[in-house]
């Protein structure tokens, strides 16, 4: 069996089984590049994740990443001594950049493929 084979019957049996239980932090991880993908969740410039589409696993996916980015981000500005916004608003710049062409991001309140 390819690779490729081993890594879609790992992503389908990951997505099907995604419904019938609540997500952790590692599985929202695995699955954000997906989700980017399939343009159900974006970037947006305040640092976090947005829900584009409300399909799947999205909001839940959207909500553990955020919580761990805020954590993050809050140990950044207490160590740095820059206020939260500051460190929220470069993260979200950071991640829109480095987002691909066809996926979205939001800018002035909508959400655009890039």
């Amino acid at each position: 069996m390819t690779i490729y084979k081993k890594v879609i019957i790992t992503l389908l049996s990951a997505v099907l089984s995604f419904s019938a239980f609540a997500l952790n932090l590692e599985q929202a991880m695995d699955s954000l590049g997906q989700a980017k993908a399939q343009g159900i969740v974006g970037e947006q410039a305040d640092g976090y994740l947005g829900v584009v589409k409300n399909e799947g696993n999205a909001t839940e996916i959207a909500q553990l990443i955020n919580q761990a980015r805020k954590q993050q981000y809050q140990k950044v500005s207490a160590e740095s001594n820059i206020p939260l916004s500051e460190v929220e608003k470069k993260a979200g710049s950071k991640a829109q950049e480095k987002t691909p062409a066809g996926q979205y991001i939001k800018q002035q309140g909508q959400w655009v493929k890039k």
